[in-house]
């Protein structure tokens, strides 16, 4: 197991070959410490855990790695469905103005569409991240105050990728001398 950066953690997301659609995530507050615990996994893309705390609003720091090559049914239970009330995706600042400007003339047609035609919110978002050229997209459970049981369940198949990753996170904070993170 390899312990990265969480930024590296997110660009190896954004650059699996899978459908951007298919990710789905669930994460909250750390067991244990300050800070965030995230899980996103994908069928064919893998399982990833990141853990992260803002040291202030401009500054997040955290680790990560990558817990399991594919996602299983039985970890995927713990992943919530494309019912979840949450949304969460990975984006890319675009390459040039070229590419800023025709992502822009994309997001206001699909704006106009949706503006003219009976909609969903979930329809409106999936074409919004295509617009964009979206590269990770998906549902999400997210408790910024808590833990969701499934993170918890994930955390309990990953016991030895959490301790590692709970010690260098620990480590980060400590360096910092924040004591806790900006919340």
């Amino acid at each position: 197991m390899r312990v990265r950066e969480w930024k590296d953690i997110v660009e190896d997301v954004v650059e699996q070959d899978v459908d951007p659609d298919g990710w789905r995530a669930v994460g909250g507050s750390r067991a244990s410490g300050v800070g965030e615990d995230l899980y996103v996994g994908h069928p064919r893309g893998g399982v990833f855990l990141l853990k992260t705390y803002a040291k202030n609003p401009y500054d997040v720091k955290g680790v990560g790695t990558r817990v399991a090559r594919n996602l299983d049914d039985e970890i995927g239970s713990f992943l919530p469905d494309d019912d979840a009330e949450g949304r969460f995706a990975v984006q890319q600042p675009p390459d040039d103005e070229d590419d800023a400007e025709e992502t822009a003339r994309n997001v206001e047609e699909v704006v106009k569409a949706h503006a003219d035609a009976p909609t969903t919110p979930d329809a409106f978002f999936e074409d919004l991240m295509d617009a964009m050229d979206t590269p990770a997209f998906g549902p999400i459970d997210f408790d910024r105050y808590d833990r969701p049981a499934a993170t918890d369940e994930l955390s309990d198949r990953f016991e030895e990728a959490e301790e590692l990753l709970d010690a260098e996170l620990d480590d980060l904070v400590n360096e910092d001398d924040v004591g806790r993170g900006f919340q």
